[in-house]
């Protein structure tokens, strides 16, 4: 981390009430009309912060994610990210909304994240993987003709061909695709690629056309951040232990300390004196303050 992201992150933890929490879904696409908020229609953001609002999570700035899927397209992994000032258990709140969402929403919250708040979270992912698993009733290539294929379409390049009028006037038309063929089914790993660009590409291999298929056929399999978003990972630091110290988190080389809001002063000492030993000990230390 360098010494001014390092300066931003610790003034980011010190002044600030916010976290950012990422948190890992999966859910059946076949049970959505849209990903983003659409008027009359069930989406995958509005049911998870519908659900996550009537559970006492709420947040500011709106719902970003790490992937956007067409309608029908499923998830097995996609990252929701959020910045809230939330302090209830998390670990909870999960469980509660999985009892929940199992009987009126389909989607799960597999697990969560806490990092730094008011990013720019589609701009922390590295690559995205889907899954086209075809009817094979359907498929009208042969295994070899497909092997060929995935081989060509493979690399770095203009992939407009395979999108939409809205895709042909990205400034941005090179990307990154990988594409193999296995068990029948056709993968996808890259950068920046589109569900309706994998749509298309799976036609264009499975069945020598140019009509994207289904979305329903379709899954967002893995999401892959970028180191600099692993660096900003928060984790318990429960190694840690100091008089007067609640809990510990360390974000890579920062330390925080929470204390108890009336213990604060006898924690950082007379004139800072305990607070100039720990940074000794431990580096850069952000100490919060907490109601017990």
């Amino acid at each position: 981390m360098d010494m001014e992201n390092k300066i931003m992150d610790l003034r980011s933890l010190e002044k600030g009430s916010k976290f950012g929490y990422m948190y890992y879904i999966s859910y059946d696409g076949k049970a959505f009309d849209t990903f983003d908020e659409l008027k009359g229609k069930r989406s995958v953001k509005e049911e998870f912060g519908k659900l996550m609002n009537e559970l006492g999570f709420t947040w500011a700035k709106g719902i970003q994610q790490a992937g956007r899927t067409d309608a029908k397209v499923s998830a097995s992994e996609n990252i929701l990210y959020m910045s809230s000032n939330y302090s209830g258990d998390v670990d909870k709140l999960i469980e509660k909304f999985n009892s929940k969402a199992g009987k009126t929403v389909k989607i799960r919250i597999k697990a969560y994240k806490k990092t730094l708040p008011n990013l720019v979270f589609p701009e922390m992912v590295e690559e995205r993987a889907y899954c086209y698993k075809y009817k094979a009733s359907k498929i009208t290539r042969t295994p070899e003709e497909i092997e060929k294929l995935c081989e060509e379409l493979s690399g770095t390049y203009d992939v407009s061909r395979f999108t939409d009028y809205k895709g042909k006037r990205l400034k941005e038309k090179v990307r990154r695709v990988e594409v193999s063929y296995r068990d029948g089914k056709l993968y996808f790993r890259g950068s920046s690629f589109m569900p309706k660009q994998v749509r298309i590409m799976s036609a264009y291999i499975l069945t020598d056309s140019m009509e994207p298929l289904p979305g329903k056929f379709l899954t967002l399999e893995e999401i892959v951040l970028t180191e600099e978003m692993n660096n900003l990972i928060i984790e318990e630091a429960p190694e840690v232990v100091e008089e007067n110290l609640v809990r510990a988190e360390r974000m890579g080389d920062i330390y925080i300390f929470y204390v108890d809001r009336k213990k604060k002063g006898e924690f950082i000492g007379s004139r800072g004196r305990n607070i100039k030993k720990l940074r000794k000990k431990y580096g850069s230390i952000v100490v919060r303050e907490i109601e017990l």
